[in-house]
């Protein structure tokens, strides 16, 4: 672990990783504080995977300098960089028991057999695996053979604790439990960690901070909750899954427009058009019903009026309606969709009226 003089326990500094004419890592800074976890997210092929070996020591860095604990790592080999791994083939010894497993790294550095014992029991007991000792690795189901290689990678107290895909062989009932139970203990035990997942969700859940890598290059570096209500980039917000990716213009008296549609007065932007993301939470359902020979939407004030939309789609998810909807008298081949989310269930083919939270929608750099 990290001292108290502020040393931080990973520090990744301009690392570029060439495969001949390939960039597979381009110029990437990035760091873990002592106690934090962090999260790089992906595209298949992004560099993910070779960012974590080039840490692991598993790969050579074309150029850039890698820095555990503020040591630089340079010719460090992997069993000598204080590290602790799990992949996500857990990799158990077949032929050892459950005990012998989690030690194995202990014996390894000396710890005499009673410290082994010890701390073997005490990291058993925190993955929720008391008295699994003299268990048989075939023995075990999936969830309990990666709690067995989550503890044999925290046995040894490594500086930073490196997951690569750790839950992705498992279904997703147990992986979400088992993610819950991985942000518990890291917190419990002050435990450093970088976290390489192509799962948003387990991302998200887990990680103190997220970076999110493309074609060798960092996008973005924030929290969860920045990066998903800031995205600096609109590959970013799409990476992310933001449904609502808007072109406003906004005109000199400040009325912006999404298509054929006025959204909003945006007084503080200067004319011109914009990328916007627009969250769910921003789009409302007005009580206001459609009238038959309404001329135009009924306004909310300072030129805002209620956008008419037809649904298209309607599902239930994670305890709530998941709406999809366009613009009411649209080609079919200029489609804008809408989504947003709803208490009760709405019809496809019915119309509607929404409004915009204007003070919600997020420009995009």
């Amino acid at each position: 672990m990290l001292n108290g003089d502020g040393e931080r326990a990973l520090e990744i500094e301009g690392v570029t990783v060439n495969y001949g004419a390939l960039l597979a890592i381009d110029q990437v800074s990035l760091d873990v504080a002592s106690g934090e976890t962090v999260a790089v997210i992906g595209p298949s092929g992004s560099g993910k995977s070779t960012l974590l070996r080039v840490v692991a020591g598993l790969e050579a860095p074309s150029d850039g300098q890698i820095r555990l604990g503020g040591r630089p790592m340079s010719g460090v080999p992997t069993h000598r960089r204080d590290l602790g791994l799990m992949f996500q083939d857990d990799v158990l010894f077949p032929h050892m028991a459950v005990g012998a497993n989690v030690g194995f790294g202990l014996r390894m550095a000396g710890w005499d057999r009673k410290r082994r014992r010890g701390r073997v029991g005490q990291l058993l007991s925190l993955v929720g695996l008391e008295g699994f000792e003299r268990r048989l690795v075939h023995e075990l189901s999936g969830g309990e053979a990666q709690r067995v290689a989550l503890a044999r990678a925290l046995a040894p107290e490594p500086g930073l604790l490196m997951l690569d895909e750790p839950f992705g062989s498992l279904d997703q009932v147990l992986r979400r439990q088992l993610t819950d139970e991985l942000r518990r203990l890291l917190g419990e035990l002050g435990q450093s960690a970088l976290h390489v997942t192509h799962d948003q969700e387990e991302a998200f859940a887990i990680a103190d901070r997220v970076a999110l890598i493309n074609q060798g290059r960092l996008e973005q570096v924030d929290t969860p909750e920045r990066l998903w209500r800031s995205p600096a980039s609109r590959f970013v917000a799409e990476f992310i899954g933001h449904p609502n990716l808007w072109l406003i213009n906004v005109s000199s008296s400040g009325q912006g427009y999404w298509g054929d549609n006025l959204v909003g007065v945006f007084d503080r932007w200067q004319p011109g058009a914009y990328e916007v993301v627009v969250p769910v939470e921003a789009i409302r359902i007005s009580p206001t019903q459609a009238q038959p020979g309404l001329d135009e939407a009924p306004s909310l004030g300072n030129g805002q009026r209620l956008m008419e939309l037809v649904v298209r789609h309607c599902r239930w998810a994670q305890g709530r309606y998941w709406v999809e909807a366009v613009p009411k008298n649209r080609p079919a081949d200029n489609e804008q969709l809408v989504c947003f989310e709803s208490e009760f269930r709405l019809d496809t083919g019915c119309t509607l009226y929404v409004s915009v939270d204007c003070e919600k929608i997020q420009r995009l750099s």
